[in-house]
């Protein structure tokens, strides 16, 4: 596509070098044969040796500027989602919803996106069939817990969290791997033994199971305000595969002990989505009460900046080069 484009540029005659630049680069920095493809990004990511980080992001807008602050791959959160649509994170919003979102982020982005797929949305063939359909969107990985379908968010206070045989979960794991097209796209499955109460014991023999079923990664969940959870299965874990975590309730805890733990990667799960309802809320309600812009215009950011994250510079080239010119 990037070819033809480039021939269709050169041999128009209203185009100019200038227009031709940016026309191709936005298209090209999508399409680069230079560049690692994103499942391979996530792959180096998760299993490298350095402490990586994956941010939330629930639109195409906020993966844009995720990506933007420098963050080398994208959370694709559950709960982000669900609640940006206006839902509750109990499987409301159906998965081709939900693959939606996952194409607007994708399409506005480089890097690789994780997605946070709750159980699978059913069974291995439910499952199995969304690995394919990410795949087709640029997605490069699944994340998916061993609860059952309609999952419950796992920071609920008094819900019960009833878990997947392992047997069951395992077997969606590898259909899930056989499934897969692209050898570098990344299953990883997340443990929620802590979070429904069972000991390490417990934590340790789903783990292993799932690993050898063919997990790229196992994400390690934990709801307690310390990490002495966490601590317990790196202790014990032996590096079998990298380890994810999501330190959204033990937050206070150092990032570098999480580097000598030998965690391989930390997402920041839900922050931009609570960050907008607070930003929103502020907004509004200081609109409401003062009936008034003023206040709030020195607060938000320019219409100017709303274009430039959705390339608006991209549309003005290309109609120099795809409208007659008068």
């Amino acid at each position: 596509m990037l070819s033809r484009l480039s021939r269709t540029v050169l041999t128009h005659p209203a185009s100019k070098p200038s227009t031709l630049g940016a026309v191709v680069s936005t298209v090209s920095r999508r399409h680069s044969s230079d560049t690692p493809r994103r499942t391979t990004q996530l792959k180096n990511m998760l299993h490298g040796k350095d402490l990586e980080f994956l941010m939330e992001a629930h639109s195409g807008l906020c993966a844009k500027i995720v990506e933007e602050a420098g963050f080398k791959g994208i959370w694709g959160s559950g709960l982000s989602i669900s609640a940006s649509l206006g839902v509750r994170d109990s499987n409301e919003a159906s998965w081709t919803q939900v693959l939606d979102v996952l194409e607007y982020m994708s399409d506005a982005t480089t890097v690789p996106i994780l997605l946070d797929a709750d159980t699978g949305y059913g069974n291995f063939n439910n499952a199995r069939r969304l690995i394919g359909k990410l795949e087709e969107r640029g997605v490069a990985g699944a994340c998916m817990e061993d609860k059952l379908f309609p999952k419950t968010n796992s920071l609920l206070d008094g819900r019960a969290q009833p878990l997947a045989d392992i047997e069951e979960f395992a077997l969606k794991i590898k259909a899930c791997k056989d499934a897969q097209k692209d050898p570098d796209f990344q299953i990883v499955a997340r443990v929620e033994a802590f979070i429904a109460g069972w000991p390490l014991e417990e934590v340790l023999k789903r783990s292993h199971a799932y690993a050898d079923a063919g997990a790229d990664a196992i994400l390690m969940h934990s709801k307690l305000a310390d990490p002495s959870e966490i601590k317990l299965f790196m202790d014990n874990w032996n590096n079998k595969t990298p380890v994810i975590i999501v330190p959204t309730k033990y937050y206070k805890t150092p990032t570098d002990d999480f580097r000598d733990w030998g965690v391989s990667t930390v997402i920041w799960a839900n922050h931009n989505v609570r960050a907008s309802v607070k930003a929103i809320q502020d907004t509004c309600a200081t609109i409401y009460n003062e009936q008034s812009l003023v206040n709030v215009e020195p607060n938000v950011v320019s219409v100017k900046e709303i274009f430039r994250l959705q390339e608006d510079h991209e549309l003005v080239e290309a109609e120099k080069i795809y409208l007659p010119q008068k």
